[in-house]
């Protein structure tokens, strides 16, 4: 009998923008360049609200590799894999059931998210599309609102439903709105089966909603309330609530929430939360370099991690306070993490690069083909898998045009976590790589008309599908390709 899957532990925040922010520039509002907009938690390196990092978190029981096998059958995952379908968010007749101008513009994919055979592709303009694998065809549009402007997706894996974060022009794009629809409606293209969440909420800026998956929470803080709460992510029942009395931040870790206040010259106050129900389970100050600015502070099960400006990398056990001193030589600030909580390590990403650290301060692995594409750290161009054994990401590769010249095309890179050896890769370069090809006539005919080297170029979003073993990448043209073998 296969061991249970174990699923991606995600935690998402969206942070309401600044009154008027997603329709001032014209181009939409979903993830834009603009103040508050949209982040993933650890937001980090700085406390900034404004920081748009994100991250992804994996936990649960440690498994073999897929299917049972040794891990040297990883690499048959990827083996001849092929361009298979390719999707299109564009819609020439946009303007019949949307007003807002920039939701009628071809705009680039700036998040996947697939579930049960259904893909998902949100544009950066706001609007979002749902595919049906099996088909080939596309369900619906998911805004419901002529001036809906959605944010960002969850998937709720406890109730096998998609919750949408959405805007609108009618308050001025000032308000988080967040909606769910159970999947087995999206694929009937019943959208009117969902229902609106949190409407007692005022999620104005800078307020929030944060959905954990780790815990099974829901976040959200009403900057008009000075509150933040905690529901139920099962139910969406309400469970407790926090006052924000100088709380300058909150992060969340496996069962514990860690309150961050505002900092005196020489130490920030911290407290820490059980997360089932809001009690106080320690009080603690974490002393300061004076006049350093902290670049991140970070809880990981029993550990703190905080960085200051030119200052060492601290490791503190908040149980025994042990303290553990890295060499600011040694680990400098990234912009991102990827906690791997099983594995009791993180991942951390800065100037393309990705590393692997233990608790102790310790470099365990750098990667030695995985230069990712992307100078901003978006973990929307990187999946790790539910195995905690795999990174996929879109990275740097040089692929020769047919007049002999270098193009810059981006590959797809999967590399062993434990070992940074490249394993796998689909770039343009390769000659085994092929389109599936058009037949007419068959109704499961392909739909693809990139050639591998377009559908390789500026890819904006990734998403690995480890239920069908295949990878699902978005660019900045609106197009959704499928690699599968």
């Amino acid at each position: 009998m296969d061991a249970p899957k174990r699923q991606l532990r995600v935690r998402l925040r969206v942070t309401a923008r600044r009154r008027g922010g997603d329709g001032a520039d014209g181009g939409g509002g979903a993830g834009g360049a603009g103040s508050g907009a949209r982040k993933r938690r650890l937001d980090a390196p700085s406390l900034n609200s404004s920081a748009k990092l994100q991250r992804r978190e994996i936990g649960g029981r440690q498994l073999a590799a897929r299917g049972g096998g040794p891990a040297a059958a990883v690499p048959e995952r990827f083996r001849n894999m092929r361009l298979q379908e390719e999707f299109d968010t564009y819609d020439v007749n946009a303007h019949l059931f949307v007003k807002l101008q920039f939701l009628r513009r071809r705009s680039k994919i700036i998040e996947i998210v697939a579930a049960k055979d259904i893909i998902f592709a949100l544009a950066h303009s706001g609007l979002c599309a749902a595919f049906n694998r099996v088909t080939n065809k596309r369900i619906a549009f998911l805004n419901l609102s002529p001036d809906e402007v959605i944010r960002s997706l969850f998937y709720n894996k406890n109730n096998d439903s998609l919750i949408t974060v959405s805007v609108y022009a009618s308050d001025n794009f000032s308000t988080l709105k967040c909606r769910t629809t159970p999947i087995e409606y999206i694929r009937r293209n019943q959208l009117d089966a969902g229902f609106p969440l949190f409407e007692s909420e005022s999620l104005k800026w800078p307020g929030f909603v944060e959905f954990d998956d780790v815990n099974g929470k829901v976040l959200t803080y009403s900057a008009q309330d000075g509150i933040y709460k905690v529901f139920d992510l099962k139910n969406y029942s309400f469970l407790y609530s926090i006052p924000d009395e100088n709380v300058q931040e909150i992060k969340i870790s496996p069962g514990i929430m860690l309150l961050i206040y505002d900092r005196t010259p020489s130490y920030v106050p911290l407290k820490i939360l059980s997360i089932e129900d809001g009690k106080p389970l320690k009080f603690f100050k974490h002393l300061l370099h004076r006049n350093k600015k902290i670049d991140f502070i970070e809880q990981f099960n029993e550990k703190l991690l905080v960085k200051q400006e030119d200052e060492n990398f601290q490791i503190l056990d908040v149980r025994t306070s042990e303290l553990i001193e890295v060499s600011v030589s040694k680990f400098m600030t990234p912009s991102a993490f990827i906690f791997l909580y099983e594995n009791n390590l993180f991942l951390t990403f800065r100037n393309r690069t990705v590393a692997v650290w233990n608790f102790r301060g310790e470099l365990v692995t750098s990667f030695e083909d995985h230069l990712l594409w992307h100078h901003d750290c978006s973990t929307n161009n990187i999946y790790i898998t539910s195995d905690q054994d795999l990174i996929i990401s879109y990275c740097k590769s040089e692929a020769v045009a047919e007049d002999g010249t270098v193009t810059p095309i981006g590959s797809i890179n999967m590399s062993e976590i434990m070992t940074g050896k490249c394993i796998a890769k689909i770039a343009a370069s390769d000659p085994a790589l092929s389109v599936t090809p058009r037949r007419n006539g068959c109704k499961k005919r392909s739909s693809v008309w990139s050639t591998v080297p377009e559908a390789l170029e500026d890819v904006t979003a990734l998403f690995y599908d480890e239920d069908r073993n295949e990878i699902y990448t978005g660019n900045s043209h609106g197009l959704v390709h499928v690699w599968s073998n």
